[in-house]
């Protein structure tokens, strides 16, 4: 069974970037892994720190249910992702127990910096799955290195625009309206959100926003021959460079999920 592992930033950022293509990937047959790299603990104006991490990680594991996928806990307050060697050990020991084809993380460039950090230790991982020589061999909780190919992919940064404002164009649009329902109740198991995003970042509606990116996603492939076939909301993807993951390019989430992932000129 292939398997995909999602590496995100926050509770609910798999959910607005990834729920509907890691819905599409377990519905035909691959083994989910998810994990949010940061707690939420910063996500409430009413509850305390500890008591918001408590329930978006209860969140977190409901949304996860819905795919029954493998839920990893976290290992960063909100605002401290940090690029550091312990960070990277453990992510890369969860790589190479896993062994996935695919990984999904952050786009490089986005609106905040834990996504952004998240994103460089995602990659960092995936790269350091085939390194035999890190960690030390001899450290505790070492676990062996692996050799098959895998390929990161980078979803649309959060506004589908870069911190500066400039829109982001994805390599690859996946069509998710078979499994929006799927998406949207995965988003919705966050329900302590709903009050968070609205007075921090003006979403009066954060599923309405999920729909509303989904739809400028679809938007960007510009045939509207095809969105009429194929639905009109998208999840984007940029194939991060092949050198050091996998012998060629090869494009896996493309192959899996034809002909409802397009490849854009």
């Amino acid at each position: 069974m292939p398997s995909v592992l999602a590496l995100f930033a926050h509770p609910d950022d798999i959910e607005f970037a990834a729920a509907g293509t890691l819905a599409l990937l377990h519905k035909r047959g691959w083994d989910v892994h998810l994990m949010n790299l940061a707690n939420g603990c910063c996500g409430s104006t009413v509850t305390s720190r500890a008591e918001t991490a408590r329930i978006r990680l209860a969140e977190s594991k409901l949304a996860a249910a819905h795919l029954k996928a493998t839920h990893y806990n976290p290992i960063f307050n909100d605002l401290e992702v940090d690029y550091t060697q312990e960070a990277i050990k453990h992510l890369l020991g969860i790589v190479r127990k896993v062994q996935p084809s695919i990984v999904l993380t952050h786009a490089p460039l986005d609106y905040m910096e834990d996504h952004m950090q998240t994103c460089r230790l995602a990659v960092t991982a995936a790269f350091a799955k085939g390194v035999p020589n890190y960690p030390d061999p001899t450290e505790s909780g070492y676990v062996d290195a692996y050799y098959s190919d895998v390929t990161v992919y980078h979803a649309q940064p959060h506004g589908n625009r870069t911190p500066l404002g400039q829109i982001v164009r994805p390599g690859l649009v996946v069509y998710v309206d078979s499994v929006m329902d799927i998406k949207r109740a995965m988003l919705a198991e966050h329900r302590s959100q709903q009050q968070w995003l609205k007075e921090s970042q003006g979403m009066n509606s954060y599923l309405q926003t999920m729909h509303e990116l989904g739809i400028e996603v679809a938007g960007m492939h510009r045939n509207q021959t095809a969105m009429d076939m194929l639905g009109q909301y998208a999840e984007g993807w940029t194939r991060h460079l092949h050198l050091g993951f996998s012998a060629s390019q090869i494009d896996p989430l493309r192959d899996a999920l034809s002909p409802l992932a397009i490849q854009l000129e």
